[in-house]
């Protein structure tokens, strides 16, 4: 594989934000990159769409392919998609060939190796469907357990049903088996088991809180209505009886912003903004947002601080807009507090004080 690299530094001081920070070119060359995640402070592996799993040091700057048995199609939004490294396992989630040109959001686990990794999936989203749209499909752990988003496939009120995972937040064990205190065992009987919350669109932000020990996440709505807000147990979203402030792209109303009775988000974004990818900041570098959370977006191609208390927005500010292209990915290192940030121009980007 040839990758060029180069070293770019950029100072920008943007409108909204008034400290200095420096942005540094990691990697160019990437085809279509859509996810990292840390083996340590100066490994990484990263996911293209296309298919490709790769593993990159930071610091001479060589990426190796590695291989690896996954049946996947990359057709519209689907592909390689996020990837998490945890105690010497991979976990990874794609755009699983179902036959027919039927998909699903699937997500396998393997043993870290850095020339192959043999896959087995421990989660995929019933039915498979004949769409490329809306996969979620971010990944996050927390006390032993793997939250999924799955994203809605473009089919709008099948994230209402409960019988059926597009559209919904999974949540399951490390192994794929099913706990125990998901809410089907806690007062939702006809919920499938692997449900954590249901209503959701196209989710591809999830992050941990070390703070607060909750999960977030970021969803995509349809023309407006993004939103950033808490995943609950046993709770919905809406989609599609609320538009979350948005329209069909056709121009007709979908639903009110909110009502009672469903999940409300922290912040919502109207017109939209492309959320993607974010995290809950902790780290020395930033020390001033630990606990902010920390979204990208990719049409607006902004980087996002959100305030929050108490599922209370407190203040947004946006750090930077319209330097690095739409931004898919956001990592922090965890012994700096450097973040990470994945480009869809094929770039790595370091951003550091």
């Amino acid at each position: 594989m040839k990758i060029f690299f180069f070293s770019l530094f950029l100072f920008f001081y943007s409108y909204t934000y008034a400290e200095e920070f420096k942005l540094e070119k990691i990697i160019d060359g990437l085809n279509k990159p859509w996810s990292l995640s840390f083996i340590d402070d100066h490994n990484i592996v990263l996911t293209e769409k296309s298919g490709k799993l790769l593993y990159a040091n930071l610091i001479n700057r060589n990426i190796n392919e590695i291989k690896h048995n996954l049946s996947l199609i990359n057709l519209g939004q689907g592909g390689l998609l996020d990837v998490l490294y945890k105690d010497k396992n991979i976990y990874i989630s794609y755009s699983e060939n179902r036959g027919n040109w039927e998909t699903s959001t699937s997500v396998a686990k393997g043993s870290f190796n850095k020339k192959t990794i043999r896959f087995k999936n421990i989660f995929r989203a019933e039915p498979p469907i004949d769409s490329g749209y809306h996969f979620g499909s971010r990944l996050v752990i927390k006390d032993n357990h793997l939250y999924i988003t799955a994203g809605e496939r473009g089919q709008g009120m099948i994230a209402q049903d409960f019988t059926k995972h597009p559209g919904s937040i999974i949540r399951i064990n490390l192994d794929g088996s099913i706990p125990k205190n998901n809410p089907k065992f806690k007062g939702k009987k006809d919920w499938l088991p692997e449900i954590f919350q249901i209503g959701v669109r196209n989710p591809q932000g999830l992050a941990y809180s070390p703070f607060d020990k909750k999960i977030y996440l970021t969803n995509h709505g349809a023309k407006g209505g993004d939103w950033f807000g808490a995943a609950n147990l046993g709770e919905n979203y809406g989609w599609k009886i609320l538009g979350w402030g948005g329209t069909n792209y056709s121009g007709t109303k979908i639903g009110p912003k909110w009502k009672p009775g469903f999940t409300k988000a922290i912040k919502y974004w109207v017109p939209s903004i492309a959320v993607s990818a974010m995290t809950i900041y902790k780290g020395e570098t930033f020390k001033e947002w630990n606990g902010d959370a920390l979204i990208t977006s990719l049409k607006d191609q902004s980087l996002r601080k959100i305030k929050f208390k108490d599922n209370k927005l407190i203040n947004e500010v946006i750090i930077f807009k319209e330097k690095i292209g739409r931004i898919r990915d956001i990592k922090i290192q965890n012994k700096t507090g450097d973040l990470f940030m994945l480009s869809d121009n094929g770039e790595l980007w370091r951003m550091y004080k």
